[in-house]
């Protein structure tokens, strides 16, 4: 099953905070070694925090913040957290809109952003953020291509959870003044897509295009002995199948489950490939290296029709991936 926006919004911190204030009332000490301060007077567990992922991390600075500074409303990656859109690795800064501010700002790793036009926002469990509307339009001139693709899938995306239009999301984003980051939001317009069902396809995708292979028909349906399969990817030319997995469709963490559902997985794949189909496999850190996916559909004979996007490409190398 696709993971949900409501499943990927982070909508309180992934370990606690605690204050000075609190720390004092319950007699702890948070000096030494033990304790990280992830903003002035808040602290979290030190162990806990550095095994989280990036991500969580971020969304541990971002609740720290909002606690602190209630009534302010976060916006681009930070609104992003609590709205469930995706995010790759940890963001540097804190991003926060200001109405009232004449020019942006920046304060350490806070980012006070501001606007002709007016905004937006409203509260998920408690936090402002900007609608989600204005932030997915926001991340799209401000993100590299591929990350705001799958950002801009997932808010359209049923499949996802989502209900944006990308009409709605094209108009907002002409109708911001400043025109800066409009170019790269319009290739993500012409490019978002209702049938992605997952980050990393929408990444994969963008990977495929600038490596210069035939655009892929999206969940395509195929039945074949009595079975309707459907597949991620479809080449038509050649009429192989690619698949970028996402380990959480398989319920790992339930062994019963992911046991059974990696033989119907095996079984799927095993029928598709008797009724003729080559088969290519990755998951996003393959996408994210280009190279493994790039391998991973030559040998299932899809061909590059185009030469390669190297400096579209190139802009995986500048982000470093961290899941």
């Amino acid at each position: 099953m696709p993971l949900l926006l409501s499943d990927r919004a982070v909508t309180e911190s992934p370990v606690p905070i605690i204050t000075a204030a609190e720390a004092r009332s319950l007699g702890l000490r948070l000096s030494g070694h033990a304790w990280r301060r992830v903003r002035v007077g808040m602290y979290v567990e030190r162990n806990a925090f550095e095994k989280l992922p990036p991500w969580q991390r971020y969304a541990v600075r971002v609740h720290a913040f909002a606690r602190a500074h209630p009534d302010a409303a976060l916006c681009l990656e930070s609104a992003a957290v609590v709205q469930g859109l995706p995010l790759f690795g940890e963001p540097r800064d804190i991003h926060v809109f200001d109405p009232d501010r004449r020019t942006s700002r920046r304060f350490g790793d806070v980012v006070v952003h501001t606007s002709i036009l007016p905004r937006s926002v409203e509260r998920v469990r408690g936090v402002l953020v900007t609608r989600p509307l204005e932030t997915v339009s926001d991340l799209a001139r401000a993100l590299p291509p591929a990350q705001a693709l799958a950002t801009a899938d997932s808010a359209v995306s049923p499949a996802q959870g989502g209900g944006l239009r990308v009409e709605d999301l094209q108009a907002f984003t002409d109708s911001v003044p400043d025109r800066r980051g409009r170019a790269r939001a319009r290739w993500v317009w012409e490019r978002a897509d209702g049938r992605a069902e997952s980050p990393a396809e929408s990444i994969s995708r963008a990977v495929i295009e600038w490596s210069g292979f035939e655009t892929p028909e999206l969940q395509r349906e195929f039945r074949y002995d009595g079975h309707l399969d459907r597949v991620d990817f479809h080449f038509p030319s050649c009429d192989a199948i690619g698949e970028s997995d996402g380990w959480q469709k398989y319920q790992l963490d339930d062994g019963a489950s992911a046991a059974r559902r990696l033989a119907d997985e095996k079984r799927r794949e095993d029928r598709l490939r008797r009724n003729g189909h080559a088969f290519a496999r990755w998951d996003l850190a393959d996408a994210w290296r280009v190279a493994p996916l790039v391998r991973a559909l030559s040998s299932a004979g899809v061909q590059q029709t185009a030469p390669a996007q190297s400096a579209m490409l190139a802009s995986f190398a500048r982000t470093a991936f961290s899941a």
